[in-house]
């Protein structure tokens, strides 16, 4: 492998604003502010909207959207098939 091409892995602390959380973990992405991690050494901190903490997938708090009654209702509606063009 051919020397300083790689960018710099180091420790970096991402902090979920939605769930209130951090967790912290090897990157690249840099970032100009700082936070005093639980160890008591200071990392860079990325600040993220949304994370596996509070994603609604995760969490179990996801909606299952009724497809099935959105069809039929279009069915209903428009007919089963389309009409043809002339």
């Amino acid at each position: 492998m051919r020397p300083d091409i790689h960018p710099v892995s180091r420790p970096v602390v991402f902090r979920d604003r939605a769930a209130g959380t951090a967790f912290l973990t090897r990157s690249t992405a840099r970032s100009t502010e700082t936070v005093e991690w639980e160890d008591g050494a200071v990392r860079p901190v990325v600040d993220v909207e949304i994370s596996s903490a509070s994603h609604p997938f995760y969490t179990g708090t996801s909606r299952v959207l009724d497809t099935a009654g959105r069809v039929e209702r279009f069915e209903r509606r428009y007919g089963r098939t389309a009409p043809r063009r002339p």
